[in-house]
């Protein structure tokens, strides 16, 4: 039976999303953004209430997770529920699961179990810590993988102690780095024929993030260290005071910073003694950083972004989340965007961050309703009007 797709990019791929919280439904959100035949199982058990502990089912969050897919209900604690389950795995592409490791065993879902019902199988895993291993076992959390990823030591003013970021950061790269897995995993399935087991963690997504904050350390043994608003190598960088807010202004290299000491007023401070050099400036940046800001609060915010950026000087606004919606720039890349849906509801989302010029994606379909297309998802997997008749007086699905 038709239904609205997202995009057609990824519509060959049919992908049964078992995942919950944040990490995963990241991940599987990229396959119906653009495209894909993504199948939301919602837990049919007693505990199927805190399936969604983000939220409440049209609350935001969810909203935004799980927009673009169908749903059906399925007890897998049930043999009949899992053997339901494995006759969808016969014909699908991918499966996406973010239970603690021990659970997709416990299920009968595993990877090899399902490999030996569909080699094609494309099997994406994400974890607190890993598969395997001495942590592997502990639940994941967000701020727990920002802690033990080096994140919070770096972040936030030095000696205020460690601080979190303001997003959850581990939860979402890990979901983005499981997509990248999926899809590499299927473009090589292209020459072998064969599926495999994709796996990533919070753990690793943050420590990735690092990047060279961590190759640092690897490779010279310096460890970094809290830098507040300041950029750890390019100074100046920060956050400055205007007349009526804030302003970041970012200089990488001598010419840059010539340019923003012209624009600011300050010619004098290119030839100051301590501000010559890339190294005076990063050991003295606090004085400099001072200096600038002394000139930076006698205008506003507005002028200050036109100017140096007129002058070639990386600035901009530091906004709320509702101003940054309302930027001009924003607004025309159409990153907020509106849902259809025959409720008449008002969903307003975020869009993809980068775009297609064939086949774009776009917000083909609210995010359903619990079990909302289980009657529809099985008669297209081949089951009869009397089996799915049984399976609902079973209360399997």
């Amino acid at each position: 039976m038709p239904f609205p797709r997202a995009s057609q990019a990824l519509s060959r791929f049919t992908v049964l999303d078992l995942t919950r919280i944040r990490s995963g439904p990241t991940a599987v959100r990229q396959f119906a953004d653009w495209g894909a035949n993504v199948i939301k199982i919602d837990a049919l058990s007693d505990d199927a209430g805190s399936e969604q502990p983000g939220g409440p089912r049209q609350g935001s969050d969810f909203q935004n997770l799980h927009r673009n897919k169908r749903a059906m209900t399925l007890n897998l604690k049930d043999p009949r529920g899992l053997a339901v389950f494995k006759r969808l795995v016969e014909k699908v592409d991918v499966v996406v699961e973010n239970f603690r490791p021990d659970v997709k065993a416990r299920l009968g879902i595993d990877y090899e179990s399902l490999k030996a019902i569909n080699p094609g199988i494309v099997y994406g895993s994400i974890s607190g810590f890993g598969q395997d291993g001495p942590y592997h076992k502990r639940p994941g959390f967000d701020q727990i993988a920002q802690g033990m990823g080096g994140l919070m030591s770096i972040t936030g003013a030095p000696g205020d102690g460690p601080m979190r970021v303001g997003i959850p950061v581990a939860d979402l790269t890990a979901g983005l780095f499981c997509a990248l897995g999926i899809l590499t995993a299927l473009l090589e399935r292209d020459i072998s024929g064969q599926g495999q087991w994709v796996q990533t963690s919070l753990l690793q997504a943050q420590i990735f993030m690092l990047d060279f904050q961590a190759a640092r350390w690897l490779m010279e043994q310096d460890v970094p260290k809290q830098a507040g608003n300041n950029h750890p190598t390019s100074i100046p960088t920060g956050v400055f005071k205007t007349s009526d807010g804030y302003i970041n202004i970012a200089t990488t290299g001598g010419k840059i910073w010539e340019r923003c000491a012209q624009a600011i007023g300050a010619p004098e401070l290119i030839t100051h003694p301590d501000y010559t050099t890339g190294p005076a400036r990063s050991k003295n940046r606090d004085a400099l950083n001072a200096a600038i800001s002394a000139c930076t609060k006698k205008r506003s915010t507005e002028e200050w972004v036109n100017d140096l950026n007129a002058a070639g000087v990386p600035c901009g606004p530091i906004y709320s989340v509702d101003q940054m919606f309302a930027d001009a720039q924003v607004k025309h890349l159409g990153l907020a965007q509106d849902v259809p849906n025959d409720q008449n509801r008002k969903i307003t989302l975020v869009g993809q961050p980068f775009t297609l010029s064939r086949t774009p994606s776009h917000m083909a379909a609210r995010p359903p309703e619990v079990g909302e297309q289980t009657e529809q998802l099985l008669a297209e997997f081949g089951f009869s009007t009397e089996e799915i008749a049984e399976l609902r007086r079973g209360k399997v699905v």
